[in-house]
């Protein structure tokens, strides 16, 4: 069996997709406060108003707490000469190889929140799709953008 991916995404990742969820959680609470208030207003079967507040308290705890922690735990990549190795997942894991004559061009990516820790992604644009490595410090990521191009151009020359 062949061996995992070896480099990680940086620890800060956790924080900004803790907060990211946050953010989420605080949308999901503004709805449910609309829905609850709804549910009075309509005199609605008080059993919706349980499910609502139930899921209000279970969809923090997983998009805050669990998912970031199992996500930053399974993320891995590596950039070899021939191809990119991604391994990503919270409970299903899946592994992708993007043979580097498939790159067309590589991108970094940072919005704000990354931009607070300084993390950026990397994304890689094949012509079926783009694949992200997500959450690199900066110089990381940079570094990382430039020699996937380089070795992007070397296999292109070699087809």
């Amino acid at each position: 069996m062949f061996s995992e991916p070896q480099k990680r995404i940086s620890a800060k990742a956790l924080k900004v997709w803790r907060i990211s969820g946050i953010i989420k959680s605080a949308i999901g609470w503004s709805i449910t406060a609309l829905f609850l208030f709804l549910i009075h207003i309509f005199d609605w079967p008080f059993w919706i108003s349980v499910l609502l507040i139930v899921l209000g308290v279970i969809f923090p705890f997983l998009h805050i707490i669990l998912f970031p922690a199992l996500r930053w735990k399974r993320w891995r990549y590596e950039v070899r000469e021939e191809e990119i190795e991604l391994q990503e997942g919270i409970f299903i894991i899946s592994r992708t190889l993007v043979p580097m004559v498939r790159v067309q061009h590589v991108d970094t990516v940072q919005g704000p929140i990354l931009r607070k820790y300084k993390l950026a992604s990397v994304v890689v644009h094949t012509a079926a799709t783009a694949h992200e490595i997500p959450a690199l410090e900066e110089s990381e990521a940079e570094e990382l953008r430039f020699f996937i191009s380089k070795l992007a151009r070397v296999a292109e020359e070699d087809v």
